[in-house]
């Protein structure tokens, strides 16, 4: 069992890192070469509402569910992984709101902030806060058994 559960923890690494990797050819995202470009003072893109929002719903589900991976087999909890998924559909449901409001702006409301913003839309930056919640929740039930 420890087998299947460590290959799940690799696969949902893995997918992560696919994502990422191949970010530019998966999603349409015009704003990947504005913000990596680090120069805020950059030509604002051009682009498609209906095509972007579709490219961030998109990665989400993906970060999603390699995240889900990665927490299943870490805890072998179903529970667990349904709350971990809520957890991260409640953080991207705040934060591309405002990522929206900062596009739709075009980035008056901050450079960084909107920067940081997509972040926490594109990347699964909250499971580094849900691994270790889970891992403390894991402990505390153990030391109480």
């Amino acid at each position: 069992m420890k087998i299947l559960s460590w290959f799940l923890v690799i696969a949902g690494v893995c997918g992560l890192i696919g994502v990422r990797a191949l970010e530019g050819s998966l999603f349409y995202d015009p704003f990947l070469d504005y913000f990596h470009e680090a120069n805020k003072h950059i030509e604002f893109p051009v682009f498609e509402w209906g095509k972007l929002i579709a490219g961030h719903v998109f990665r989400f589900i993906l970060n999603l569910l390699f995240s889900c991976l990665i927490i299943y087999g870490l805890f072998k909890n179903k529970e667990w992984t349904l709350q971990g998924a809520v957890m991260m559909i409640v953080v991207f449901s705040i934060t591309f709101p405002i990522y929206l409001y900062c596009i739709h702006n075009k980035f008056e409301i901050g450079y960084l902030f909107s920067f940081y913003m997509r972040r926490f839309v594109i990347q699964p930056l909250i499971i580094l806060l849900i691994v270790p919640m889970f891992y403390y929740r894991k402990q505390v039930a153990l030391k109480s058994n």
